[in-house]
């Protein structure tokens, strides 16, 4: 349980430094370190950001940044695709999980590289 807690706030850590969600770091490690199945370490890992979107949806309000109409549209369709991927992850092999969520992290991973070299060309172009 602790070792859970440390690698969660790591990957918040981490994820909060990179700009990335926090699973994209927390599923990994749920499944290579304490040997949780896909479909159980996403299941965790979703769970896990619930507190926090909460708390984040409710500091951004206070600010004025929320539009509630817009966001009670998202939830109900982000429910919706909840219960599809529910049914989706409980029928397909693990195999097939986990492929599709190494297909996320090279898509991620692909992102971060795009930012990076647009941000050295961007440089360079501030620089002449």
């Amino acid at each position: 349980m602790i070792l859970a807690i440390v690698m969660g706030a790591a990957a918040g850590v981490v994820s909060g430094m990179l700009g990335v969600g926090g699973g994209i770091l927390f599923v990994p490690a749920l499944t290579l370190v304490l040997s949780l199945s896909q479909v159980k370490a996403e299941a965790t890992s979703l769970l896990a950001i619930i507190p926090v979107a909460l708390v984040g949806a409710a500091r951004q309000y206070r600010y004025g940044n929320v539009r509630v109409r817009d966001g009670a549209v998202i939830g109900t369709l982000s429910a919706a695709g909840v219960i599809g991927g529910v049914a989706l992850a409980n029928v397909l092999p693990q195999r097939a999980l986990r492929l599709g969520f190494a297909a996320l992290m090279v898509v991620v991973a692909a992102q971060f590289l795009r930012r990076s070299l647009e941000a050295r060309k961007a440089r360079r172009a501030g620089s002449d």
